[in-house]
């Protein structure tokens, strides 16, 4: 049994598989960093324009001009909120029910009654022009 000329390469090894696990780490550990992002604002539908006049009354506030994000919330405009992690439900649930601290340090979000179904769905269409237009989709 030949151990002693397999630990250079078991040990090559042990540094990439550790390499590999902080990179997504640092990728996926979101919970103590304040993001805020640049956001390119492409030419948006009319529906869309009508989601940021919502958006600009109900969530600029702590999610940032143009979903940017602020020291009160997150960027939506961000890889966490993918229609494949979080779908357009999602943004519903979190506006009619709230939603409890998960991704970030911000706190939990509270619940936004006034906001209509009307007003959602153009919310979610803005920042979804928004999240493709910077390359999230």
């Amino acid at each position: 049994m030949k151990i002693s000329g397999q630990l250079p390469k078991l040990a090559f090894l042990g540094v990439i598989l550790a390499a590999v696990g902080l990179a997504l780490f640092g990728y996926f550990n979101t919970e103590k960093k304040h993001v805020v992002v640049d956001v390119r604002v492409p030419e948006l539908s009319a529906a869309a324009v009508e989601g940021r006049e919502a958006f600009d009354a109900n969530c600029a506030k702590c999610h940032g001009k143009n979903a940017a994000g602020t020291g009160k919330g997150p960027p939506l405009i961000h890889r966490l909120y993918t229609p494949g992690h979080h779908g357009d439900q999602a943004f519903f649930v979190a506006v009619k029910r709230g939603a409890r601290k998960h991704h970030w340090p911000y706190g939990d979000m509270k619940a936004l009654p006034d906001v209509t179904d009307a007003e959602l769905t153009g919310i979610v269409k803005y920042v979804r022009e928004l999240q493709v237009a910077n390359g999230i989709n």
